[in-house]
C-alpha cells in the first residue's frame, strides 16, 4: 500500500473533524441532530469566494500568491468575513426556525425533520445564487513536496492541516478555560439547572451556533481550496461529519477531531484497498459499528 494515503487521510480528516465539532456541540447543547449543518460548509466556502473576488476586484495586489501558497491576502481576509457571515446565517436560521420550534416545546423528531428542510432550502438557494457549476479559489497548480517517510504534500495542504489543528486547540481552550466554555458545559449537562444557577442559556445557544458555523465555514473554505467549491460540498461530507461526531463522543471537541482523523484515514485506506467507489461506505460502516458496539463514542460519558 502506498504510504501517501496517510497524508491524504490526515488532511481530509482535519476537515471532517472541524465540521464534526459543530455537529457535536449542537447535539450536546440543543439535543437534536442538525442535518442542515453540512450546508454551512458550502455557504462558508461560497461566501469566502464572493468576498475574495470582491477584494481582488478592488485591488489586484491582494490576489498575488503569498509565499509558496496558491492564494493571496484576499482569501484570509475573506475568510474572516465569511466566518462572521456564516455565523449570522446560522443565527438567522435558528431565529426563524429552530428557536420558534423550541419555544413551542416541539419534539426532537420535529427539529430533526425541520433541519432536513432547512438543508434543502439552503442548498437550493446556493444553486440559485451561484449555479451548480464548480468554482475555485485559485486554479494555480502546486507541486507536492516531500515531507518525510515517503509522504508528499503541497503547501496549501500543510497549511490546511495546521489551521485545522490550531482551531481545535483554540476551541478546546475556550471550552475548558473560559467562563462561556464552562457555561456551555453546564447547559450541556442540565439546561434547566444551569438556567436556575444564573447561566444565560439563550446566550450559550447563540455562541454555540456562531462557533459551530464558524468552524464549518473554515472547513468549507479549506476543502474548497484543496478540491473545489460546489453546492453539494457540505452534503457530501454530512455522513462523515456525523460518523466523526458519534465516534468521538457527543460533546467532546478533541474527540471529534481525533475521530475525524480516523474517518479520514479509513476513507483514504479504503480508496487504495477496495477502490474509490467504496469511500462513502466507510463512514456508514463506522457509524453503525460505533452505535452497536460503543454508543457513547471514544470520549463520551455514560448516560
Amino acid at each position: 500500500m502506498n504510504p501517501q494515503f496517510l497524508m491524504d487521510g490526515l488532511i481530509a480528516g482535519a476537515m471532517i473533524g472541524l465540521g464534526a465539532i459543530g455537529v457535536t456541540l449542537t447535539y450536546s447543547i440543543l439535543r437534536f441532530a442538525n442535518f442542515g449543518h453540512g450546508e454551512l460548509l458550502s455557504w462558508g466556502a461560497y461566501l469566502a469566494l464572493a468576498v475574495s473576488g470582491g477584494l481582488g476586484f478592488v485591488s489586484a495586489s491582494l490576489t498575488r500568491p503569498i509565499g509558496p501558497f496558491s492564494f493571496g491576502w484576499s482569501l484570509p481576509l475573506a475568510a474572516v468575513v465569511a466566518i462572521l457571515l456564516t455565523g449570522l446565517l446560522a443565527l438567522a436560521v435558528d431565529a426563524v426556525l429552530f428557536g420558534r420550534l423550541r419555544a413551542r416545546g416541539s419534539a426532537v423528531i420535529i427539529l430533526v425533520m425541520a433541519s432536513f428542510g432547512a438543508s434543502l432550502a439552503l442548498r437550493s438557494l446556493l444553486e440559485f445564487l451561484f449555479t451548480s457549476k464548480p468554482a475555485y479559489f485559485t486554479k494555480a497548480l502546486q507541486i507536492a513536496m516531500p515531507v518525510g517517510a515517503g509522504l508528499r504534500a503541497t503547501p496549501d495542504q500543510l497549511l490546511s492541516l495546521g489551521v485545522g489543528l490550531l482551531a481545535v486547540l483554540a476551541v478546546h481552550l475556550l471550552m475548558t478555560r473560559t467562563d462561556i466554555g464552562r457555561s456551555m458545559r453546564a447547559v450541556s449537562e442540565n439546561p434547566a439547572l444551569a438556567g436556575i444557577a444564573g447561566v444565560d442559556v439563550r446566550r450559550v445557544i447563540r455562541v454555540v451556533w456562531m462557533l459551530g458555523a464558524g468552524l464549518a465555514c473554515l472547513a468549507g473554505i479549506m476543502t474548497g481550496l484543496l478540491v473545489q467549491i460546489r453546492p453539494y460540498l457540505g452534503h457530501d461530507l454530512l455522513l462523515p461529519l456525523f460518523a466523526a461526531a458519534i465516534l468521538g463522543g457527543i460533546g467532546s471537541v478533541p474527540g471529534a477531531m481525533l475521530a475525524g482523523l480516523i474517518v479520514g484515514l479509513s476513507e483514504a485506506a479504503a480508496v487504495q484497498l477496495v477502490g474509490a467507489e467504496w469511500r462513502a461506505a466507510v463512514s456508514f460502516v463506522i457509524l453503525v459499528a460505533v452505535l452497536l458496539i460503543r454508543p457513547r463514542g471514544l470520549f463520551g460519558r455514560s448516560a
